[in-house]
């Protein structure tokens, strides 16, 4: 049976229980401001193996390791001037980075799927106090299933993993609702691996650089969330529908109505006033809800390409990414 813990009503008992649980080698899902994570301990393979059990994730595919501070960081990655200048003006918040691994470090090799860098991050929120608690790293990807739809609420976790869990942390609704923005400094340069809760315009304003996006999403997997089909529902999904057709769950954007919305199952507005922000934190449990209503095809009205715009538009992507 899966235990629920209030983090807002017991934080010490959700936080005494998650580090007992974490250190008998369990993951435990824990609440952070971008998705809930599967978090467990990043020293210990056996552990990471639940994980990848878990989800039923490709082996090949890596983890974010989670971190309380940069001292933590530092003993297990490398910084670069740059890196460190991001990592400074943007931790704890919702951006990791890809950074190559101290040859002392103790991070287990099936974090990083084998890779001499790994995706660090340091997230806001209960799930800091966790890592800080228990003292030592957590990998931590968002606790659903492989490919599917991340969960946004203790509620998503439990309908998807609460038979394999033992512990649930609920912190309430994530606040940004997208996971983090992956970047991965070469040579000077920014690269983005997977956009995400962090804008790209903070990020070059911070650097005065432009920051150079993937040429083919998924080409090779440096990062978590680079699978060209990812966060995927049961439907299937149409991008930038102009009409709605018998049947299908519309989500759109801005108030702006389809032709047809009529002949839809279900109509969700990611966010009526325009604000990609809200529509950031609403899309994953809007596409859950659209999943659920039974709808063969859920159709997305246009978002525009801008500002947290570019990382809705990436997951709705490989939300309709075709599927092995």
């Amino acid at each position: 049976m899966t235990l629920i813990i209030d983090t807002r009503t017991e934080p010490d008992r959700a936080l005494a229980l998650a580090c007992e649980t974490l250190g008998q080698g369990l993951p435990v899902a824990i609440p952070t401001e971008t998705v809930y994570g599967l978090a467990a301990d990043a020293t210990n393979p056996d552990a990471i193996s639940r994980i990848y059990e878990m989800k039923g994730r490709p082996r090949f595919n890596p983890l974010i390791c989670h971190v309380s501070d940069f001292a933590m960081a530092e003993a297990y990655v490398s910084f670069d001037p740059l890196s460190r200048q991001l990592a400074e003006a943007f931790w704890p918040g919702p951006l990791t980075l890809i950074l190559p691994i101290k040859p002392d470090s103790t991070v287990h090799p099936l974090a990083s799927a084998g890779l001499d860098t790994l995706g660090i991050r340091m997230p806001d929120g209960f799930s800091r106090a966790v890592i800080q608690r228990y003292g030592k790293p957590l990998a931590a990807p968002s606790a659903n299933t492989s490919g599917k739809i991340s969960p946004t609420s203790a509620a998503h976790v439990e309908a998807d993993l609460g038979g394999k869990l033992a512990l649930i942390l609920d912190a309430g609704p994530a606040e940004i609702g997208l996971e983090s923005t992956i970047l991965k400094v070469e040579d000077g340069e920014i690269r983005l691996l997977r956009p995400g809760g962090l804008d790209v315009a903070d990020i070059e304003a911070l650097t005065g650089k432009t920051v150079l996006r993937p040429e083919t999403a998924g080409a090779v997997i440096e990062a978590p969330g680079m699978l060209a089909s990812h966060y995927a529902p049961g439907a299937t999904v149409r991008l930038n529908a102009e009409d709605v057709k018998a049947g299908e769950a519309l989500i759109r954007f801005g108030g702006a109505k389809l032709p047809g919305e009529g002949n839809a199952i279900v109509v969700l507005d990611l966010s009526p006033t325009g604000d990609l922000r809200e529509a950031a934190a609403n899309l994953f449990a809007y596409m859950k809800e659209a999943d659920a209503s039974g709808a063969a095809t859920i159709a997305f009205g246009p978002i525009p390409n801008e500002g947290l715009g570019e990382a809705i538009i990436d997951r709705i992507e490989r939300a309709a990414a075709p599927r092995d």
